[in-house]
């Protein structure tokens, strides 16, 4: 029987590093186990992570029918916008791919979500649990020697460090993890030398559904149907012409997306305050460790060309929750060998999606141009090859949680 911490130690079942979309969602999915739950969070209370900004979240309809049955969805408060229709074209190719929710017999792939108001609707969710615990606002500062059964967390806040034991650890700290980091699992990182500017715009023409990807040598540039009249805008540059767009005022910064995305959606009338990300890819090599295992960025962070990111995320956490459910010990090797064997095949195709997608459509050379406008002909053309993108834009791909087949 595994030794028992002393009683001065802070005993978790779980203990969740990082409070931002995957880390509150997962929390969340472990309330009706009645597991002892903790998290630890940088933004003190009242404040919510900077993660939750202005950007604008595109929710495939698998994470839509999760985050309802999670009671997440009916805690938003700002209206969302329905992606009726996907449609794709790339500059300088002929050809395009336009994807009909109506064809499949959906009325939407999916909706979008500002982040801030989804960061609200998780802090009003995160309020109603009896089962957590929530250390905040702390730093994780590193891992001692596990004791038998358990992990000890090294923590710090304004009244010092303090340690914490954990039969599972869970990093959800993002893409530069830090526990990640203390458990000594490598990640392969690949720098796209993309920055995106994500603001909302006013067009002349209201959204109708459209969700809008307009792929250039340079980078993509999206337009998404918020539902308060608005698109959200994702304008990619070159990392080195970054410093020089983010200069520009609002007339000239609206003329170079009119450039790059064209006419579709009429013209371009303004702008809100812009946000610049630098694109970054990251893969770790491992996602577990002994009575660890990594979620959302800290396993895997993506281009965000073809938004799976947060899907992706939100699809390790509601996993992870089925693998501990029943388990008389979540930390336990056989629940994370689990966890892993059955993420592998979404997280696998979901990161050559994303990652071929990225590097095919900012490669400029001539030559692959025509290759380019006839695969966005025939994709246009071909049922199945619809149906397979159509299948990943909803977040059907892999072993699909429970959760996300239905909001029931």
């Amino acid at each position: 029987m595994p030794a028992i911490p002393s009683q001065q130690a802070r005993v978790h079942d779980v203990l969740i590093v990082g409070g931002g979309l995957v880390g509150a969602s997962l929390a969340i999915a472990l309330e009706p186990l009645g597991l002892d739950v903790a998290m630890v969070e940088a933004a003190p209370a009242g404040a919510l992570p900077a993660v939750f900004d202005q950007r604008n979240l595109s929710f495939a309809e698998a994470t839509i029918n999760a985050l309802t049955a999670l009671g997440v969805m009916p805690l938003l408060q700002a209206p969302t916008g329905s992606i009726r229709r996907i449609h794709i074209s790339r500059s300088g190719d002929f050809g395009r791919v336009q994807l009909e929710a109506a064809a499949y017999g959906r009325t939407e792939f999916g909706r979008v979500v500002v982040a801030r108001d989804f960061g609200e609707a998780l802090e009003a969710r995160l309020a109603q649990l009896v089962n957590l615990t929530r250390y905040r606002p702390t730093r994780f500062i590193g891992l001692d020697d596990a004791d038998a059964g358990y992990r000890v967390v090294r923590i710090s806040d304004d009244a010092g460090e303090q340690r914490l034991h954990a039969r599972l650890l869970v990093a959800a700290d993002g893409a530069r993890s830090s526990v990640r980091d203390a458990l000594g699992i490598a990640a392969r990182e690949h720098d796209y030398r993309q920055t995106l500017f994500v603001t909302r715009l006013r067009s002349q023409r209201a959204p109708d559904g459209t969700a809008y990807e307009r792929l250039t040598d340079h980078g993509p540039t999206a337009l998404l149907p918020r539902g308060d009249g608005h698109y959200g805008l994702v304008h990619g540059v070159p990392r080195e012409d970054a410093e020089a767009v983010a200069a520009l005022g609002d007339v000239d910064f609206l003329a170079r997306v009119q450039d790059a995305f064209g006419w579709r959606a009429g013209r371009f009338l303004s702008c809100g305050p812009r946000s610049a990300y630098p694109i970054i890819g990251n893969v770790a090599q491992a996602l577990t460790a002994s009575r660890a295992v990594l979620v959302g960025n800290a396993a895997q962070s993506l281009h965000p060309l073809g938004a799976q990111g947060f899907n992706l995320g939100l699809r390790d956490a509601l996993t992870l929750a089925e693998c501990i459910a029943g388990a008389a010990d979540p930390g336990d090797a056989a629940v994370l060998a689990q966890y892993a064997q059955r993420r592998a095949p979404d997280r696998e195709r979901t990161l050559a999606f994303s990652d071929g997608l990225a590097k095919l459509t900012s490669n400029d050379a001539p030559l692959l141009r025509p290759l380019r406008s006839a695969g966005l002909l025939s994709t246009d053309a071909m049922g199945w090859l619809q149906a397979w993108l159509v299948g990943g834009a909803m977040g059907y791909r892999g072993d699909v949680p429970t959760l996300c087949r239905s909001a029931a």
